[in-house]
């Protein structure tokens, strides 16, 4: 008994590690009611997260006797919520802090003040009966959340059993690692999103002093970003290269709008200089820690590289050009073409796409090229015009 205790602690250490190293919030949230369940084996449970609105929001159900799990946070799923109130299981954890180990949930003395919702068992015919119920509390006091586990299971005889007090100083020790885990989770997502507005912002301000390439950029990282998943490169890497190549004609802001605005063709000298907007959008760049940032510095450098070593401003040829700027270099070139500046009418997509196929393996990789006729329906969906 004492080693099974000391092997479920050592369980519980690593488990705590586990979710702190964890950011993306969704997978944390089905981790956390997973490991709880599997901690007291808990045949089916309930994780809901606390809402500004003061309600509990319905994040995370899995059930294995219906062969059911689903994380309901981000997934596009109408929001299903209840209140926090003393009159349900949940809603008295949630607004108490207390934990409820209840033997049978269609035994509970009129006393008790709250009430078991039956609606899912008469909907699913599921029989729920033993509970227990854990706040998520963070060190300050705060409750997040809530872990409800259902239907404990005996480890030898697989019957319905209640849960044990050691079991529930387990969960509670687990809840509290999660409260911290999560947390930390949404604040990383909080960051995540004020650093991409950040950038976006970044990226508007080249678009400010060029009028025509406002939506260029929008959609170039766009187009970039699902030529990445044809090219089956991991979702992290495929996020930071939507992100990144925002940024890719950001070196625009040191050229002067005598060049950027010019509607006749510019002279060898006006286009020379405004082929130093690479080597200047990478030096704006250079120098940053981030890993986006790296990215982004290394496609406004190269985009404007060539598959044959023609381009700029460095020559560099095949794969020396970084696949991230492989990748931006058709997304942008497509985009101009099948758009029209100040300075030219837009190509047709049919005479937009033939000239990706003519340029590969001269002006582009025929790698990425192939992957981004693979998603030319992503690709007009893009740009709102029926497909090739």
């Amino acid at each position: 008994m004492e080693s099974d205790l000391s092997e479920k602690f050592r369980r519980l250490v690593e488990v705590g590690l586990a979710l702190t190293s964890e950011r993306d919030v969704s997978v944390l949230l089905g981790r956390i009611l997973f490991e709880a369940r599997r901690f007291t084996g808990a045949e089916a449970g309930t994780l809901y997260l606390v809402i500004p609105e003061g309600k509990l929001l319905f994040s995370v159900v899995q059930n294995d006797k219906l062969g059911h799990s689903e994380v309901l946070v981000g997934n596009g799923s109408q929001p299903i919520t209840i209140g926090i109130s003393p009159t349900s299981i949940a809603g008295l954890v949630a607004g108490t802090g207390s934990t409820l180990n209840i033997p049978d949930v269609h035994d509970l003395p009129e006393s008790c003040g709250f009430h078991f919702d039956s609606s899912f068992d008469l909907k699913t015919g599921y029989c729920s009966r033993s509970m227990l119920v854990v706040p998520m509390k963070t060190p300050d006091g705060t409750i997040v959340g809530v872990i409800q586990l259902i239907n404990a299971r005996h480890p030898e005889t697989g019957e319905v059993t209640t849960f044990s007090k050691e079991n529930e100083e387990l969960v509670l020790c687990l809840a509290s690692q999660a409260a911290v885990a999560l947390n930390n989770a949404k604040l990383t997502s909080e960051l995540q999103l004020a650093y991409s507005e950040a950038i976006h912002r970044l990226a508007r301000a080249a678009e400010f002093r060029d009028h025509d390439t406002g939506a260029h950029i929008e959609r170039v990282s766009r187009y970039a970003a699902a030529i990445a998943e044809a090219l089956e490169l991991p979702s992290a890497e495929v996020s930071k290269i939507l992100l990144a190549s925002t940024l890719h004609d950001i070196g625009k802001l040191a050229i002067p709008d005598s060049i950027l605005q010019k509607p006749e063709k510019l002279t060898s000298g006006e286009y020379a200089e405004m082929q130093c907007h690479a080597k200047l959008g990478a030096d704006l760049l250079a120098g940053s820690e981030n890993p986006t940032l790296r990215l982004a510095a290394e496609i406004a450098y190269c985009h404007h590289e060539k598959w044959d070593g023609t381009g700029y401003p460095r020559g560099l040829r095949g794969d020396e050009i970084p696949l991230s700027a492989q990748i931006c270099a058709v997304a942008d070139v497509f985009d101009a073409l099948a758009s029209a500046r100040c300075y030219k009418t837009a190509l047709s997509l049919e005479d937009a796409c033939e000239f990706l196929r003519k340029e590969a393996g001269h002006h582009f990789s025929p790698r990425v090229v192939k992957a981004f006729f693979e998603v030319m329906d992503k690709i007009t969906k893009i740009r709102g015009v029926p497909s090739v």
